[in-house]
């Protein structure tokens, strides 16, 4: 260990107009003060394109160390190593206090930020320096959420013979991916996966499947949650009905179908979907003519099983306790009609990608079948198979994801699903053109960059450019895009255009994490405890997130997140204890515990 250390804390965020970002001025007036540290610099302030000039300052202020500070701090790290070694110092003596990678985002998050600076400053860790106490664990588990992550996640606990509560806010568990025709890069039937999955969630007896639910407010401890959950009433009994469908044929009121994705009509009484767990009709109190007025009843009178249907049964509130939450509450799909050039809601044959889905799917509302969308006798604008079939259809990717206006994000699925659903349309209709418009095209997985280069060979016209507009002409679509490749600006007719929307963190996900005390990015999606060494974690002891919510993913990623999050559940059961909050351990705490830990300043403290 040299003799004396001198620390450079050097500070690389940049807000982008954000104010509710952490406050460097507070975290670099904490720097000022902690032992070793000789001078603060600023990135925005220095000659980064002069690694002479940084040299210089090295020298000049004898340092022998620099810690990076900030967001994403590892831009800067290869100049500053390079002039640490042109000044006779070691390279490595460069470290990175990443604030966003231990989830210091927010103004809130300034105590975390200094707690960070102060653990990279003393050459500790800052998950060694950050070590909460321990409480003893309550073995059942809350999954919020039905989707493949909250499958996976409850039968793998299930499986190690612990009691699950799996709770889902809709009538059926599966999420989106119950929705799907098929799954990239390998064109498997989605529903000859998932379906084995949920049939098994609704037989084990470790399980407890709440569906038509909502958490409602969670107290406590990691250890030891109660949560208040609301049992929305479902007006018939899960216990007695049969299933028989007569009470759904004699329905008066219909209302579009949330499974598919609103292209079709179902009735008040229904089963979400013919596989749907658990297979028992429900009642959506918020198009029943007898809930609305005390009108109608005739489910009730056509039902053959007595007193099953209760047009008058309430909500019910219950509470559980639990040691551990998984939360795995999916996404929402961009809202295309948000994009207005497209004219997504105005034009009956632009839609999204997620109602081509079930267009295409042989369990859909034309049986497979694509044909244009067409207004029924009530002026619903839905799909039969009455309709003709487009003979072009084109695909634009990106919409609402990797745009300054909507999401910066990238949504990581789109352009694969794009892939497959041009594969899906060219099987279905042969003489058909099919066309697609990508900005990048991202096959990041295992098999993706195949199958993107299968698509290509089977005479889809792949064409790298944005679409600036969307018009009518006649009975067609006229497309304004561009080819970059060919640098030409392209006018294009056709019959259909299916908008890639791009995935959203869900409209609730706010309020459930307050509730779990758990926090967010700047783009709604949970934060982890890091995202390199532990994706589904977070600071709330005994909470940890899997799937979607927790940011853009496909399906082998999003099952991975939820045995993940199971043998982390596991693993506290087993041993009978839990972590605290992180989020509740004091800067004071840590800074102490670094000291403690500390080698490289030692001699200082």
């Amino acid at each position: 260990m040299e003799e004396k250390v001198n620390t450079a804390v050097c500070f690389c965020q940049h807000t982008n107009g954000h104010t509710d970002v952490v406050d460097i001025s507070e975290v670099a007036a904490y720097a000022e003060e902690i032992p070793g540290v000789r001078t603060v610099w600023y990135t925005s302030s220095l000659p980064i394109a002069d690694t002479r000039e940084i040299t210089r300052m090295i020298t000049e202020e004898g340092i022998s160390r620099i810690v990076l500070a900030g967001e994403q701090p590892g831009m800067y790290k290869t100049v500053f190593a390079k002039s640490l070694a042109a000044a006779g110092m070691k390279a490595e003596n460069v470290v990175q206090a990443g604030f966003r990678e231990h989830g210091a985002i927010k103004k809130f998050d300034t105590d975390r930020a200094k707690a960070i600076l102060a653990c990279a400053v003393y050459g500790v860790p800052f998950e060694n320096a950050a070590i909460p106490e321990e409480s003893d664990v309550h073995p059942d588990t809350l999954v919020i959420g039905g989707g493949i992550s909250g499958i996976q996640a409850s039968l793998e606990i299930a499986d190690g013979n612990q009691k699950v509560y799996l709770l889902e806010k809709t009538g059926t568990i599966g999420g989106h991916m119950a929705m799907f025709d098929k799954t990239f890069p390998t064109l498997d039937c989605a529903a000859c996966i998932l379906t084995p999955k949920m049939v098994e969630v609704g037989q084990h007896q470790n399980i407890d499947l709440m569906t038509y639910c909502e958490v409602l407010g969670v107290s406590g401890e990691a250890g030891n949650y109660k949560v208040r959950i609301l049992k929305k009433s479902k007006r018939v009994d899960p216990a007695t009905c049969i299933g028989c469908g007569t009470c759904m044929e004699k329905c008066p009121k219909k209302a579009p179908s949330e499974f598919d994705a609103e292209i079709s009509m179902r009735k008040a009484i229904y089963i979400p979907f013919p596989q749907a767990v658990p297979n028992k009709y429900l009642i959506d109190a918020d198009n029943c003519t007898y809930v609305e007025n005390g009108k109608c009843g005739i489910c009730v009178k056509v039902c053959p099983v007595p007193d099953c249907i209760d047009l008058d049964q309430q909500d019910e509130e219950v509470e559980i306790t639990v040691g551990n939450i998984v939360v795995a509450t999916g996404f929402k799909p961009f809202d295309a009609k948000r994009v207005d050039q497209f004219g997504y809601g105005k034009f009956p044959n632009v839609i999204t990608s997620l109602e081509f889905e079930r267009l295409i799917n042989a369990a859909g509302p034309t049986s497979g079948n694509i044909v244009f969308r067409s207004q029924d006798k009530k002026g619903n604008w839905i799909f039969n198979d009455e309709s003709a079939s487009p003979k072009s259809i084109a695909l634009i990717h990106c919409v609402g994801s990797r745009d300054e206006n909507y999401n910066k994000y990238c949504s990581k699925v789109c352009c694969m699903y794009s892939l497959k659903l041009a594969h899906l349309a060219k099987e279905k209709l042969p003489d058909a053109e099919v066309s697609e418009y990508y900005i990048d095209m991202r096959s990041f997985g295992k098999g993706y960059e195949e199958f993107y280069e299968r698509i290509d060979n089977e005479g889809i016209n792949i064409i790298r450019g944005r679409t600036a507009k969307i018009e009518e002409s006649g009975d067609q679509l006229l497309l304004r895009s561009e080819d970059i490749e060919g640098g030409r600006l392209i006018e294009q007719k056709v019959d259909m255009v299916v908008l890639a929307v791009g995935l959203e963190a869900r409209d609730d996900s706010e309020e459930l994490a307050k509730m779990l005390g758990i926090t967010q990015d700047e783009n709604g999606w949970f934060n982890e405890t890091n995202f390199l060494s532990d994706p589904v974690g977070t600071f709330a002891g005994g909470i940890t997130i899997a799937g979607v919510c927790q940011g853009p993913k496909d399906i082998p990623d999003s099952v991975a997140q939820g045995s993940a999050a199971a043998s982390r559940v596991l693993q506290s059961i087993i041993k009978g204890k839990v972590k605290k909050s992180i989020k509740d351990i004091s800067l004071d705490y840590i800074e102490s515990h670094a000291k403690k830990l500390s080698k490289i300043m030692e001699d200082k403290l």
